[in-house]
């Protein structure tokens, strides 16, 4: 079998330069995504692939030998929803993620992201939170 190239790679694109491709309300949602997961992290944002906004990173390695580098958190604002990579917390925090959600606003969730339509059907306090335990998690996890 062939090694298994990881196609999300941090870029050199800067992050106004890509929000000047993107519909003008999508970026100004970005800008304010940003704003909060700067503060979260205190990390400078880095493109991840083509669409990407990551902040931190961190090296994994899995029992099947592959491993790789990834952003420790971060979101991407795609056309029809934003998606913020902020979930999956530790079992020890799983009710505190849960009780976020609960007040967090109009979402769906997958394994480790939170889908978002519009940024003004959430809480962006309680979407900081989100981050933060997240930040938290990440950190415990992969504390290089």
């Amino acid at each position: 079998m062939g090694k298994y190239e990881v196609k999300t790679k941090p870029g050199e694109l800067a992050l106004d330069d890509y929000l000047a491709t993107i519909d003008p309300s999508r970026a100004e949602e970005a800008q304010r995504i940003d704003a909060i997961l700067r503060r979260v992290t205190g990390q400078e944002p880095r493109m991840w692939g083509p669409s990407m906004i990551g902040y931190g990173r961190y090296h994994y390695r899995y029992d099947s030998g592959h491993e790789g580098e990834a952003m420790r958190i971060g979101f991407a604002p795609r056309k029809a929803e934003l998606v913020l990579y902020v979930l999956g917390v530790d079992p020890a925090d799983q009710a505190e993620e849960d009780a976020l959600l609960a007040r967090l606003g109009k979402h769906r969730k997958g394994k480790c992201c939170l889908y978002v339509r519009r940024l003004e059907q959430v809480d962006e306090g309680v979407l900081e939170e989100l981050a933060r335990l997240s930040w938290r998690t990440m950190a415990r996890r992969y504390p290089n």
